[in-house]
């Protein structure tokens, strides 16, 4: 079973950048609300998510961080 992260895991080094991220892991790296997140994947502000399974999604951990990069740049 995959490690979940916690609000005090902040060495995200140790994962590769194909790591899934469930959402409310992307949420604690990227700050925005449920709605504002699934509305940017729909506009496609932010990435799409890679389907896991009928009721489960999550996006890769590179994705996650190259948005959080473009944002700080901006």
């Amino acid at each position: 079973m995959a490690k979940k992260l916690t609000q005090t895991d902040t060495d995200l080094s140790v994962l590769p950048n194909e790591a899934v991220l469930r959402l409310p892991d992307v949420l604690r790296l990227f700050p925005v609300s449920k709605s504002c997140w699934w509305a940017g994947i729909k506009s496609g502000i932010y990435p799409k998510p890679v389907v896991l399974g009928p009721r489960a999604r999550g996006w890769r951990l590179g994705d996650v961080l190259a948005l959080t990069r473009s944002d700080d740049a901006a």
